[in-house]
């Protein structure tokens, strides 16, 4: 007979866990965003504003390094003879415009640095560096304004640790103007460009290199100070390890299985884990069926992570795990998977459908729905897998194939080890209840809120297929979502008085039923408000290059929200952090605008924007000086961050703090 204070504790037990790991996580969180961070801004600038028909010009890309860090050469400064090769810096000018001839970039010497206590010193540069791209007009192109982008590749290190490898886009534009027609604009930094070297012009016309140089290769000078330096250095959770050595290679693996079995406590696959749970109870008299069972579903949550790292190793656009959700076709389809299950859950199977819904059943008993289960346990976990696991899938994506698929499966084999365990181990789920109005109760309520949980993905997959990105996306789906949990929330209270006589039990859960329906309500309110409105807490801008640029063009300093329609932790951060009096308070001043990244469609533009923010994964937040340098940057932050960090770029501090 069912004892509702086992089906209390149940709830209890997994509610704790949840907050217990969300607040240690967010603490790590919280520590990384102090110590780390951007340490490198870059910015391109023209010398001239406008430049005549069959004119010259400069394009400067300038880096403004942090105290005690620096970047490589580039290739062409290496050290002859060297057995170390750095991660050497590049740059690539990305416009084809007929217009404008690029001739081979010019670096600044390189000095020298021990690096890792090897005998062979490196060339880095430091502070502030300038690189200049020298640039011809053509003497019949049409006047107007170009933008030219420059691909930028670098690694920040410090004497310690090294930041993983940036890929950053920077633009600035230039105005053509006929041949006869009078300069009104002032040069706007001429001091950056006292070094330039007016013979580069000659190697105009010439294929643009990455890697050449006007300088010749460094040789060491006894007079530099050295110091030792370790590279590819990976800050996992608050622990900073080297993967470049088998025993840092073991720990980044030990740490990406924690971090997996860890994704079992998010927000995004904690509802499913009671119904595994009642799932292994069933079958726990018949142990060798019950591990069998379970050793299928670890497999099919394993396959998942195998197969997206196999993807990412071999599809070039395809950079993160929940890049899969930019597709609305992919967000739809798991919804329509999830409906599927909720209706077995709920018991509804009675009802004769095609035959291939049976075959991803939530029946625990079946061998192919284990495996299914499995696949969607670990699609559910993508979502919420940027704060536990961004790091080190980001690095693993940049490592050859075999480093990334293996990374990703040990990352699945730790996500499936809780089920193994429970399998080996049935005794611990055998004293659960296995039938009963208390067991049915508990399975007819997870599917409801399983079926909230499909309304939600196919919403956000329709609301990516209306939007464009560049205004608000449709959002009448949460009001679907919040109609099914508010029946979850009647339906508890309901059953719970028809199968219970005690007033303790019925007031308990009856409370319970009543704050899903609360909270329910209030989500669907929250999520609905026009966010453009004044009532709003934030008057957001939803970003378009243009309005990106006539906001800077204004002096206004840019807050910069990444975020999706499926991104709960985007949802967590913009209610906790974003929405807080402070920030509030401080953004509807003059002088800042707040401006939102709406990916939930894969808005080509927007994406293109986060990496050249420095992500590729989201939540991502960015702060804009008005001069156009990122201030500040992070995927998990404090209101009191976000204050300061927006007090600093206006006042023209621009140090970044996080990431």
């Amino acid at each position: 007979m069912i004892t509702h204070a086992k089906l209390a504790t149940l709830f209890g037990v997994a509610l704790l866990l949840l907050i217990a790991l969300t607040s240690i996580d967010a603490k790590a969180q919280m520590m990384d965003a102090g110590e780390s961070g951007p340490k490198v801004h870059a910015r391109a600038i023209w010398l001239d504003a406008q430049t005549r028909q069959d004119g010259q010009n400069v394009l400067a890309v300038v880096f403004d390094i942090v105290d005690n860090w620096h970047i490589a050469s580039d290739k062409a400064q290496a050290v002859p003879g060297s057995r170390f090769n750095p991660y050497f810096t590049t740059i690539t000018v990305k416009t084809e415009d007929p217009r404008l001839t690029f001739g081979t970039p010019q670096f600044p010497k390189a000095h020298l640095l021990t690096v890792g206590g090897l005998p062979d010193p490196v060339g880095v540069y430091d502070g502030q560096v300038v690189i200049y791209i020298p640039v011809s007009v053509a003497s019949d192109a049409e006047p107007g304004k170009i933008k030219v982008e420059v691909d930028l590749d670098y690694q920040a290190c410090d004497d310690m640790v090294c930041d993983f490898p940036v890929q950053q886009v920077v633009s600035a534009e230039v105005e053509v103007v006929p041949v006869d027609a009078t300069i009104t604009a002032e040069p706007s930094q001429p001091d950056l460009f006292k070094d330039f070297d007016p013979t580069t012009f000659a190697s105009i016309g010439s294929t643009p290199s990455v890697d050449a140089t006007t300088e010749t290769p460094i040789t060491p000078d006894p007079t530099v100070s050295t110091e030792p330096e370790q590279s590819d250095t990976i800050d996992f959770f608050i622990t900073e390890i080297d993967p470049s050595g088998p025993v840092g290679f073991t720990l980044l693996l030990l740490f990406a299985a924690i971090g997996g079995a860890l994704l079992n406590f998010t927000p995004c696959v904690l509802p499913v884990i009671p119904i595994k749970i009642l799932g292994l109870a069933q079958t726990a008299g018949n142990r060798k069926k019950t591990l069998l069972l379970g050793t299928i579903m670890a497999a099919g949550v394993v396959a998942f992570w195998f197969g997206l790292g196999l993807t990412i190793a071999t599809v070039s656009e395809f950079t993160a795990s929940n890049q899969l959700f930019q597709y609305p076709g992919f967000t739809i389809s798991v919804g329509v998977i999830i409906a599927v299950m909720a209706v077995g859950m709920c018991g509804l199977f009675a009802v004769r459908l095609p035959n291939f819904v049976y075959a991803i059943s939530p029946k625990h008993d079946s061998y192919l729905g284990s495996f299914g289960f499995g696949i969607m346990t670990a699609v559910l976990a993508t979502p919420c897998t940027a704060p536990l696991m961004g790091g080190a899938a980001l690095w693993a994506a940049s490592q050859e194939a075999h480093i990334t698929i293996l990374v990703f499966a040990v990352i699945g084999a730790g996500m499936a080890l809780p089920y193994l365990v429970l399998s080996a181990n049935p005794n611990l789920v055998d004293s659960l209840p296995r039938s009963g109005p208390g067991s049915e109760l508990l399975k007819q309520i997870m599917g409801l809120l399983m079926l909230a949980a499909a309304a939600f993905f196919i919403g956000a997959g329709i609301a990516g297929i209306m939007s464009d990105g560049t205004e608000a996306a449709p959002k009448g789906h949460w009001w679907v979502v919040a109609g099914i949990v508010a029946i979850a929330g009647i339906w508890l209270i309901a059953r719970v008085v028809q199968t219970t006589q005690s007033t303790v039990k019925r007031g308990g859960f009856a409370t319970l039923g009543v704050l899903m329906i609360l909270i329910a309500g209030f989500t669907a309110v929250s999520r609905t408000q026009e966010e453009t409105s004044e009532d709003a807490p934030i008057n957001w801008v939803y970003y378009t290059p243009d309005r990106f640029d006539e906001a800077l063009a204004s002096g206004n300093v840019i807050l910069l929200d990444f975020t999706a329609d499926w991104c709960a932790n985007c949802h967590l951060l913009e209610y906790t952090v974003l929405n807080t009096d402070a920030v509030t308070q401080m953004l509807r001043g003059e002088g800042y605008v707040a401006m939102k990244v709406d990916l939930t469609g894969g808005y080509p533009a927007g994406k293109a924007m986060l990496k050249e923010a420095g992500s590729v994964t989201i939540p991502y937040l960015a702060i804009y000086s008005p001069d156009g340098q990122i201030a500040f940057s992070a995927n998990w932050y404090t209101p009191g961050q976000i204050t300061d960090e927006l007090a600093k770029a206006k006042s023209g501090i621009t140090v970044a703090v996080s990431d």
